[in-house]
């Protein structure tokens, strides 16, 4: 049988699935024990230990200057920052691309701006946000807002435009004006292509958010790691970036979850 045509069932692909997972802890448990083997106080690849105490002190303690449970702080402040700055420029791509897909006049008038907009590095405007919308929660948000926005508007616009012209021409001729052909036509169909634009998107929703917090910030989990990095606290960093890693596969799962839960039509077609 051709490799092309061999497909895995679900334990196999499960299990395919999990060995790149454990061949990088294996590789990473034996290098952390030859180097604690040479030095026990080597920081560079902390053991399954330290790394367990990091987490309870950071988690499950609280902070003796503050009183906080710092995970749980930095936690929630990231979220938040990032589901404000996701969910802004979701909706404004949802506005901005169906408008840009149904209407010629707007495409015209808005299309060239995107275009130019999703080719500006976010993280070189940062200084900038920083200047106008000064150190507080809104030019982090800005942030996430302007490097994600346009390169969601221009797949949705994109999605509209790729719509049957068939449909466009029977709903206009059953008589259906421009707000109806928008809400009863394309709205519809564009959702579920929104939820895989904002899935696309996390990742670098998650980058401008760490970047944004690490440069200006009191707290955050992108704040806590450029933080202890000084001290060369792997024993927290690299649970962070695994909590972060989490974090961002239990959204994205969420999304794809709920997308197949309210838009089944779309989900059966392979997508």
């Amino acid at each position: 049988m051709r490799m092309i045509n061999h497909h895995p069932g679900r334990v196999s692909a499960t299990l395919l699935g999990l060995l790149p997972f454990l061949l990088i802890m294996l590789v990473y448990s034996l290098a952390s024990q030859e180097r604690l083997a040479e030095n026990p106080n080597d920081k560079l690849l902390p053991g399954l230990e330290q790394m367990t105490a990091a987490v309870e002190r950071m988690a499950f303690q609280e902070d003796r200057r503050s009183g906080d449970y710092l995970m749980v702080q930095d936690t929630t402040a990231s979220l938040a920052r990032l589901g404000m700055g996701v969910g802004i420029a979701a909706l404004l791509a949802l506005v901005v691309g169906i408008l840009n897909g149904v209407l010629p006049l707007v495409r015209a008038n808005l299309a060239p701006l995107v275009s130019a907009l999703s080719m500006v590095p976010p993280l070189a405007i940062l200084p900038i946000l920083f200047i106008v919308f000064g150190l507080g929660e809104l030019s982090k948000v800005m942030l996430i807002v302007i490097g994600t926005a346009p390169i969601m508007m221009r797949d949705v616009a994109q999605r509209v435009r790729e719509l049957p012209g068939e449909q466009l021409i029977k709903i206009q001729t059953l008589g259906a004006n421009s707000w109806q052909v928008i809400t009863r036509m394309a709205l519809p169909q564009v959702l579920p292509r929104l939820i895989d634009a904002v899935r696309l998107s996390l990742g670098p929703a998650w980058l401008f958010l760490i970047a944004a917090e690490a440069i200006a910030s009191t707290e955050g989990l992108g704040y806590r790691i450029f933080l202890v990095r000084r001290y060369l606290a792997m024993d927290v960093i690299l649970p962070y970036v695994i909590w972060i890693t989490i974090l961002a596969i239990v959204i994205d799962q969420c999304l794809r979850l709920t997308n197949r839960r309210l838009f089944p039509w779309y989900n059966a077609g392979g997508h």
